[in-house]
């Protein structure tokens, strides 16, 4: 009968186990496609009308991300990056890059750019992003009212 029992237990620890692994893994693809589509739409959403408004929203809380929390946690902090990171780890994943950027690159390309390269391409199209997203929704409206 104790054996039975621990049997039991055993299958039922291996159980939770798989279900773990199973939500980390549904966990995971939620990251990677939630993020990237985070990423394109932050790096292109200026150049549809309807959605500006929540581009620049969008693009205001990655910034403040980068540098409000950046000044606890490390310039260009992302919780998104640290959040999926943490998944990744649960998953045996190791040796991760410390750019998201990187990380995307890498997965898609099999090429681990520099950090340097990742951190400068990252912040100049962000910025360049974050440029025409305000042109859009502030300078450019006033030229047309002014027609």
């Amino acid at each position: 009968m104790v054996r039975k029992k621990n049997l039991l237990s055993f299958q039922k620890n291996q159980s939770l186990y798989l279900m773990d692994d199973v939500f980390l893994r549904i966990v995971n693809i939620f990251f990677f496609v939630f993020h990237s589509a985070l990423i394109i739409f932050n790096l292109f959403g200026w150049l549809f009308a309807r959605i500006r408004k929540i581009n620049l929203i969008t693009l205001l809380l990655t910034f403040g991300s980068w540098v409000l929390l950046g000044i606890w946690k490390g310039w260009g902090y992302c919780f998104l990056t640290d959040w999926h990171y943490e998944v990744l780890k649960r998953l045996g994943q190791s040796n991760l890059p410390s750019s998201y950027i990187a990380f995307l690159v890498e997965r898609i390309t099999g090429w681990l750019p520099s950090v340097g390269l990742t951190n400068t391409m990252t912040l100049a199209l962000a910025i360049l992003a974050l440029v025409c997203s305000l042109w859009v929704n502030f300078i450019s409206k006033k030229k047309s009212n002014q027609y």
